[in-house]
């Protein structure tokens, strides 16, 4: 068993860190929160529902409306411009077409701008730096304003600038769309700017502190 025990809410909003070391259940936990995987017991409420009782389409649906993903590896399509990634999650809820496809690319463009890459929509991510690849990632992320936001190590890879413009980053788009954000880091100073630090050990959760303020 590779979680036991685990029972925990985040509310609306928050942003929560989930630490511990290799090993101790952090991308299973946030695997199960997402609906990427099944619990072998219990239950998992994503915004009200219960992911257990949904079909693999309905979990599906439910990520695509209501769910951005940011990950260490980033999955970028190597065919597709920096522009085009970003517009992925409006293309696979049929989005981008018809009246308002312009308005949803002047949105995908704004926020690449907001990222610093306002000069690199039409490049492909064989031609862009980690940095970059990782700042598409998060413009593509926050493209469909999901309600909750999960990032498995979102600055793992990154040099230590980089590192801190992504997690400022994180943190002016989390207060803006009032998101929640919950994220894997082994990052300390990503942890310590969460307003909630979850700790794991052995498959279960040792602490949960919030952070005054």
């Amino acid at each position: 068993m590779v979680l036991g025990g685990i029972d925990f809410a985040v509310s609306p909003g928050e942003f929560v860190a989930i630490v511990g070391p290799s090993g101790s259940g952090k991308t299973t936990l946030l695997g199960l929160l997402a609906g990427l995987d099944r619990p072998s017991a219990g239950r998992v409420l994503l915004d009200g529902q219960d992911l257990s009782a949904l079909g693999e389409d309905e979990r599906a649906r439910l990520r695509a409306d209501k769910v951005g993903f940011v990950f260490q590896t980033f999955h970028l399509l190597p065919t597709l411009t920096a522009l085009e990634n970003v517009l992925v999650p409006l293309e696979l809820r049929g989005g981008v077409r018809g009246e308002g496809s312009r308005r949803l690319r002047e949105r995908a463009a704004g926020l690449l701008e907001r990222v610093g890459l306002g000069d690199r929509l039409h490049h492909y991510p064989a031609q862009l730096s980690g940095g970059e690849q990782q700042r598409v990632a998060l413009a593509r992320a926050f493209v469909h304003e999901p309600k909750i936001l999960f990032a498995d190590e979102p600055t793992g890879s990154l040099d230590a600038e980089t590192g801190a413009r992504v997690i400022d980053l994180l943190l002016e788009l989390n207060r803006e769309a009032r998101a929640t954000v919950v994220l894997v880091t082994h990052d300390p100073e990503l942890a310590a700017r969460a307003g909630r630090v979850v700790r794991l050990s052995g498959g279960r959760i040792v602490s949960d502190t919030r952070r005054e303020g």
